[in-house]
């Protein structure tokens, strides 16, 4: 049983009863269409339809425009239009037509018109063969929007089994070429024809101006649904001899929503001579992909380093280099540069393409020539020896297909002489670099023995040998307090007393001998003019080692006491347990202080 359709009805039956409406007073009784065919390819997410006319002047004067209507719903999505045409009975080689949006007097609102502009008028009776191009965008709906995994990807397309014309139309025929693969339902006709992958109405004869038969096919499709939301184009020239191209992407899956990953791999066909290609995203290099090359393009398939689901996005750059001759040259006092103006990404649909054409430094007059309307300004960049920068040609333009992937020119003035800018600037700046080097190296830079300075330096050459004979003596002092805890550790082992004092007696001399070596070197350091940062500290480090020292022997002779007396072991620990803690958080203090001597 096939799914219900969405409401899309509602606005093209209101569109249908005001066509009946306007048929009347907007109907051009100038021009006759005898033949109509058109050929819509559905088999992508870009729809594009050609339209196939045979156009007869009826009327007694000269036409020099063919008017072409669209429904707003439609016009909205459309992306691009071209028109080629040939006058004669026999269709001959077209010429490209000019195309451009009008607004003729008592149309309906709810149509859009273009304007194909003849490059001679169509005498009475003449013919023209005209072919249409229009591509839209976001005109293939998913349906349903949200789909697991394992089922099919189904889209909804809407149009006219009529063509809808300002003029009659005496025959004509509609052409819809599918994907291929499950219909799942489309606008039944007595015409209508499904043959394989192709789905056929008409023939329609004698149709009046702006006749209208909604149509709407429901059918598979799981190609690729890739949408840029945004694509940054930077073209850098460097007349050094290559043009660095780095696109940024900002790609996002546009089919149904939680759908099976599309097919990961994306071609981009590049130009023949691309060199020095990349392709990376926020983390790093991507090594998944591969490149061909022949004397007529450049391929690269490049695969995203996550799949992407529906409605999931992912962002990446390619970078490449080209051929400065191949795409810049010279003419009329100018260069130009002559490159193709969108993606090489093939089948993707562009929401905002930005390109930025950066020029060399220097570059003036600058002019632009696109073969469609953009939005366009100037900005500056700076890049390594830059000066004043180098001035940069931006170009804007929304929902941008492959079919606007033409050649557009950026013109320039450039001085040779500017090349030799940056070479200069380096050979300058080496140049000053050795000539410092050499007045450096010749330079006497001593400082004279009479000089303050170098006096002193003395005096704190002095001061810092004073300093490091002092934490010596300090650090045997800690070395000698060592020695004691651990005579005392053997105390409590073995209970050999007259070891335990025989330490206690050697570290007594030991400390005699350490101060007396300690005395002329605190009178040397207090006397020395550059010891005013250092002296307090050390004050500072000789009384808490004192006390230190005074109660670790205090300590010592209440153990051998304690052990003399033949007390109990937990009586002994509560005799010294307060002494303990002091002398721990005395040698803390000592050894904090002998450090921060050592960092002056």
């Amino acid at each position: 049983m096939a799914t219900p359709l969405p409401p899309l009805r509602r606005a093209t039956l209101l569109l249908v009863a005001v066509l009946v409406g306007v048929l009347p007073s907007t109907a051009r009784a100038d021009l006759v269409i005898s033949r109509a065919d058109r050929r819509v390819d559905l088999t992508s997410h870009i729809v594009r339809v050609l339209a196939s006319l045979k156009v007869e002047n009826v009327g007694p004067d000269p036409v020099s425009q063919v008017l072409l209507s669209f429904p707003n719903i439609q016009a909205k999505n459309l992306a691009a239009i071209r028109a080629f045409g040939t006058e004669g009975k026999v269709k001959g080689p077209s010429t490209v037509l000019p195309v451009e949006i009008v607004e003729p007097s008592g149309t309906p609102p709810e149509l859009t018109f273009f304007s194909a502009l003849l490059h001679k008028p169509l005498e009475k009776g003449k013919i023209l063969h005209l072919d249409v191009l229009t591509v839209f965008t976001h005109s293939l709906q998913p349906f349903p929007e949200e789909i697991t995994q394992a089922e099919a990807q189904l889209v909804v397309y809407q149009d006219s089994a009529h063509y809808l014309s300002p003029y009659p139309v005496k025959a004509q025929s509609l052409a819809i070429r599918l994907p291929g693969g499950r219909v799942e339902s489309y606008t039944r006709h007595p015409s209508a024809k499904l043959v394989d992958s192709e789905l056929k109405y008409g023939q329609f004869e004698d149709l009046p101006p702006f006749s209208y038969l909604p149509i709407i096919v429901h059918f598979e499709n799981n190609h690729p649904f890739a949408v840029a939301k945004e694509v940054i184009r930077e073209i850098e020239i460097s007349h050094w001899g290559n043009v660095q191209i780095t696109e940024h992407y900002n790609i996002v899956h546009g089919g149904a929503k939680l759908k099976g990953e599309f097919s990961r791999n994306l071609i981009a066909r590049l130009p023949p001579r691309a060199h020095s290609i990349y392709y990376r995203d926020e983390i790093g290099n991507i090594s998944t992909s591969h490149l061909w090359s022949d004397s007529k393009k450049t391929q690269l398939e490049i695969e995203p380093r996550f799949p992407l689901f529906g409605g999931w996005q992912t962002t990446f750059t390619v970078g490449y280099g080209l051929p400065l001759q191949d795409f810049v040259f010279y003419s009329d006092g100018k260069r130009f540069l002559n490159i193709t103006f969108g993606s090489p990404m093939e089948e993707i649909l562009i929401e905002k393409l930005i390109v930025k054409v950066v020029l060399p430094e220097g570059s003036k007059d600058i002019e632009v020539s696109a073969p469609f309307p953009t939005k366009q300004w100037q900005e500056v960049k700076f890049s390594h020896l830059d000066i004043v920068g180098r001035p940069v040609v931006v170009l804007e333009k929304p929902d941008v297909i492959p079919e606007h992937n033409l050649y557009f020119q950026v013109y320039y003035k450039f001085n040779n002489i500017s090349l030799l800018q940056e070479p200069l600037m380096l050979i300058t700046g080496f140049f000053l670099l050795f000539a410092a080097c050499i007045v450096y190296m010749r330079t006497d830079m001593s400082i004279s023995k009479s000089s303050p300075s170098y006096l002193a330096k003395l005096q704190w050459d002095e001061v810092q040998a004073t300093v490091q004979k002092i934490q010596g003596i300090f650090e045997q002092c800690l070395a000698i307090h060592d020695k004691l805890e651990a005579s005392l550790r053997d105390l409590s082992r073995t209970g050999d007393i007259q070891s335990c004092k025989a330490a206690r007696k050697a570290a007594d001399a030991q400390f005699k001998e350490l101060s007396k070596e300690l005395k002329p070197l605190l009178t040397s350091l207090q006397a020395s003019p550059q010891s005013y940062q250092i002296w307090p500290k050390v004050e500072e480090l000789i009384t808490k080692e004192r006390d230190m020292q005074e109660k670790l022997m205090a300590r010592h002779s209440t153990v051998v006491d304690s052990f003399e007396k033949k007390l109990r072991g937990q009586d002994v620990e509560n005799r010294i347990a307060l002494q303990q803690q002091k002398i721990a958080a005395l040698r803390q203090e000592v050894e904090s202080l002998l450090e921060y001597i050592s960092e002056i």
